[in-house]
């Protein structure tokens, strides 16, 4: 008997970035799996155009709705997190399950200042809020190799102005607009973060594991917000244990 082939999973990334940031999950993932792992650049970032005009979460999401290899496992990180939780719920055909990964959710009224003054700062400074990224991302190196960091701040350094505040508006204000609605996902989800991310934080990913049905969350100890490369293994561990259970390939 010829057994199906495991979905590909697909990666997301976050504002600002581009897909060379799953490079140590990407590894970690293929070493316990035998299906694909793609890593896609979002729309304004990476080898995409750059977004000129503003945009919304439906039309970030139906973007890469058309590029996605078919049904997969959908993993999500901060804006990624979003778009991934917009197609698991408008296009659930081709959502096999719903990782979340560093992740907000349904930000308080402090929680959204904040994000709004980090935008603010980027509209008046792009490159001191990219040193001011790399600080709260990295805090000391976080022990994180250094060319890991370089990496990141030569990503961020790369992006149009203009493109990354459209795409980080989007970031700002999506959460407001999906989170009454995230009960309507019947997808096997589950939301990660770091327990040291100070921005899309522990209590962030518990709203996120209680308004989604049935979610499953984990925290991981000592983890900051770039968790899938402060600590790739980690993650990849949690990632395929929780397809394997959810998808019934633990019982193949």
């Amino acid at each position: 008997m010829t057994l199906p082939q495991p979905l590909p999973i697909v990666l997301l990334h976050g504002v600002g970035l581009d897909r060379s940031m799953w490079e140590p999950l990407t590894a970690g993932l293929r070493r316990l799996r035998d299906g694909p792992v793609v890593a896609l650049d979002l729309p304004g970032h990476g080898s995409e155009p750059a977004l000129t005009g503003p945009v919304s979460l439906g039309e970030l999401a139906e973007d890469v709705a058309r590029r996605l290899p078919g049904r997969s496992h959908l993993v999500g990180f901060s804006l990624g997190a979003l778009i991934a939780q917009h197609l698991a719920l408008h296009r659930p055909d081709l959502v096999a399950s719903l990782t979340s990964v560093s992740s907000v959710c349904r930000r308080t009224p402090d929680e959204s200042v904040s994000v709004q003054r980090r935008l603010e700062g980027a509209r008046a400074d792009f490159r001191g809020s990219v040193e001011a990224s790399i600080e709260r991302w990295y805090p000391r190196g976080q022990g994180v190799d250094r060319s890991r960091v370089e990496q990141t701040r030569t990503t961020l350094l790369a992006n149009s102005v203009e493109s990354y505040l459209h795409a980080y508006e989007v970031f700002a204000r999506a959460d407001a607009e999906i989170g009454p609605v995230l009960g309507l996902i019947g997808t096997p989800s589950l939301a990660v973060t770091g327990e040291l991310d100070p921005g899309s934080t522990p209590e962030m990913t518990r709203r996120l594991g209680e308004a989604i049905p049935d979610a499953r969350t984990v925290v991981v100890p000592g983890a900051r917000h770039m968790l899938p490369v402060e600590q790739p293994e980690e993650l990849a561990r949690i990632i395929d244990r929780f397809i394997k259970e959810s998808s019934g390939e633990d019982h193949v």
